[in-house]
């Protein structure tokens, strides 16, 4: 009966992380055809060469790496059995998962400053683009953060044990994805507007 249990139990386990994988790879070929369409765009007579990357993305590059690190150390001390120093680091993972997306705003805002809107008059195919995709990047943090309150709150109702951490292993895979994400998203601006 166990044996049948454990089982249905690794069944569905692998399942789930199948699951969170082919999502992974449908979003790698979402923004990958993005990037791909940047490119192509990039040959238009109104392409906005040396387009002007914020600051704000800088930073934002660095609160998204740290968050990466804060996760990692999350999931060390809960398999050390400091469920404490995990809740504290689930909760910084998200406060910087917040301070992210407020300064990908903040970079949105310096666009607006410059004279490049989304759309109307004033906006530009090329920094329309880059609002599009961060945008969409956005919506995926968004996603990670609901994850983590979700780990958040079972980790303080001890719902997890060592030996089954699915949910937590689930949200760190998302959330370490979606900030390779914007690795490749920004040094593809980065290194675009450099070639170029």
């Amino acid at each position: 009966m166990n044996d049948n249990y454990d089982q249905i139990k690794n069944k569905k386990k692998k399942a789930k992380k199948m699951m969170l994988w082919f999502g992974i790879i449908s979003l790698i070929m979402t923004f990958g055809g993005l990037t791909s369409a940047f490119i192509v765009s990039s040959s238009r007579e109104d392409w906005l060469y040396d387009f002007p990357i914020p600051n704000s993305f800088s930073y934002s590059t660095v609160v998204i790496i740290i968050s990466s690190f804060t996760l990692i150390f999350a999931k060390f001390f809960f398999k050390k059995g400091e469920s404490f120093l995990t809740q504290i680091l689930l909760v910084v993972t998200f406060i910087l998962g917040l301070s992210f997306i407020f300064l990908q705003l903040s970079a949105f805002e310096n666009y607006i400053a410059l004279g490049y809107n989304f759309t109307g008059p004033t906006s530009n195919v090329t920094v329309s683009y880059i609002y599009i995709i961060a945008i969409l990047h956005i919506v995926h943090v968004v996603v990670g953060l609901i994850s983590l309150i979700i780990v958040i709150i079972n980790n303080f109702n001890n719902r997890y044990q060592v030996s089954n951490m699915l949910g937590f292993e689930l949200a760190s895979t998302f959330w370490h994805f979606v900030d390779f994400l914007w690795l490749y998203l920004f040094f593809f601006f980065f290194f675009f507007n450099k070639i170029n």
